[in-house]
């Protein structure tokens, strides 16, 4: 590979991570149904995308650590649960990159949010001390979550649509706009 193209695709790849990063930071930051946020949607698009795979992980955790600083802290131990969470779609996107079609995209997407779910609420039971740390105390935890899972789950399937959706049309748009003459 030459140096000027290897350059190139790091500049490239950067910029990427800096959009990526603003986005998550925007959308935490104003107003929005709870847990339908572009945060999972854009590690797992980085992972798929980006030159460098591992600068994806980057996208989502940068993204949350910016606009904690802006939000109500929580225990730190939730938190760290949370970042090592939303890196997840990040590293099952870089290990899934050769299956770049629509399912296993969505089957991507559907299995980190069912872990982000899985992961974060159990820190919050563990954690937080809202509830007893008991069997009945994780199924209450759990119970009382599922309608951020829904919200979550059709967020991410949003967002992920949206992001390799807009990538497809700016990479076929000079064919669509053939095709429409």
């Amino acid at each position: 590979m030459q140096p000027t193209k290897t350059r190139n695709d790091l500049w490239m790849d950067l910029g990427l991570v800096a959009f990526l990063v603003a986005l998550i930071v925007a959308s935490r930051l104003l107003p929005h149904a709870p847990g339908f946020l572009p945060v999972a949607a854009s590690g797992l698009f980085a992972a798929r995308v980006l030159h460098i795979p591992v600068l994806a992980i980057i996208v989502p955790v940068l993204g949350m650590i910016l606009s904690d600083v802006a939000l109500p802290g929580e225990d730190w131990r939730i938190q760290a649960v949370g970042f090592a969470a939303i890196a997840i779609p990040a590293i099952l996107g870089i290990a899934t990159r050769r299956w770049n079609t629509v399912l296993p995209t969505i089957a991507t997407v559907v299995v980190s949010s069912l872990l982000f779910f899985v992961l974060s609420n159990g820190a919050v039971w563990a954690f937080s001390g809202m509830y007893p740390l008991n069997l009945a105390g994780l199924t209450q935890c759990y119970v009382l979550a599922l309608p951020f899972l829904e919200k979550t789950l059709l967020g991410d399937l949003f967002w992920t649509g949206a992001l390799f959706g807009g990538f497809w049309a700016i990479q076929n748009g000079a064919l669509l706009a053939g095709r429409a003459r």
